[in-house]
C-alpha cells in the first residue's frame, strides 16, 4: 500500500494534451493508459506518448500493439475482453515493450495472463453495470484476493474519485489507474490528481 503509484487513463481529442500535462506536474504519475476512438489521427495519439514520455512516465496505447510500436510508444494496454491477443502483443511490441491485461472480473483470466508474461493485471468495473456498488466492493476484493497471492503487480481500473482510490490502495493495489475528466479544463485534472494522491498517502501511514 505505501508503494501504491498512480496510472492516468486520457482519451485523445482536444485539449487533451494539456490535461494530461496539468495531471503530470500535479503528482507523480508513473505510466499513461491512451484511449484512442476509432478515427482518430495518429499526430493526436503521438502527442500524448510526447507528454507523458517527456515526464518521465510510461506511454501505453489501449488495445492496439501495431500503433503502439509505430509510435514508439512504451507498451500496450489491452483492455477487459482482449486477454486472448496477448500473445500477438506480445509479439508485435517484443521482449521490452509493456503488455499489461485488464481482467475485468474474472479471476481466472488474470491467472492466465500471469502466467502468459503480462507485466501486471487489473481489474475494473465493466460499462453500464447495474449495480455500481456491488462492481466497487466486487473489485477490491479482487484486488485483494491478487495481492495477497500473486507477485505480479496489479491496478485497480476505472478509478474516478478520491474516496475510491484510498479504498483500492488499502485492499493491496499496486497501481490506482485514475481517469482524467474529459471535456473539463486542465486545472480539474490537476486538482484530482492532487486529491488521489492525498487519500492513497493517507492509506499508507493510518
Amino acid at each position: 500500500m505505501a508503494d501504491c503509484k498512480i496510472m492516468a487513463v486520457i482519451e485523445t481529442g482536444a485539449g487533451a494534451p494539456a490535461r494530461l500535462a496539468a495531471a503530470l506536474a500535479a503528482g507523480a504519475i508513473t505510466s499513461v493508459v491512451i484511449t484512442v476512438p476509432e478515427g482518430t489521427p495518429a499526430a493526436d495519439v503521438q502527442a500524448l506518448i510526447g507528454v507523458a514520455q517527456a515526464a518521465g512516465a510510461a506511454a501505453l496505447v489501449r488495445d492496439d500493439a501495431r500503433l503502439a510500436r509505430t509510435l514508439k510508444a512504451d507498451g500496450v494496454h489491452l483492455s477487459a475482453g482482449n486477454g486472448k491477443a496477448y500473445g500477438e502483443a506480445r509479439e508485435i511490441v517484443g521482449s521490452r515493450g509493456i503488455v499489461g491485461v485488464d481482467a475485468g472480473r474474472s479471476r481466472h483470466e488474470a491467472m492466465v495472463a500471469g502466467e502468459a508474461g503480462a507485466e501486471y493485471v487489473a481489474f475494473g468495473i465493466p460499462d453500464h453495470v447495474d449495480d455500481c456498488e456491488k462492481a466497487h466492493r466486487r473489485r477490491c476484493e479482487l484486488i485483494a484476493w491478487w495481492s495477497e497471492i500473486f507477485e505480479i503487480p496489479v491496478v485497480a481500473f476505472d478509478v474516478t474519485a478520491p474516496e475510491e482510490a484510498g479504498q483500492l490502495a488499502a485492499a493491496g493495489a499496486d497501481f490506482i489507474a485514475l481517469t482524467l475528466p474529459s471535456r473539463e479544463p486542465p486545472a480539474v485534472s490537476g486538482e484530482l490528481l492532487r486529491a488521489v494522491s492525498a487519500a492513497i498517502a493517507a492509506e499508507a501511514v493510518a
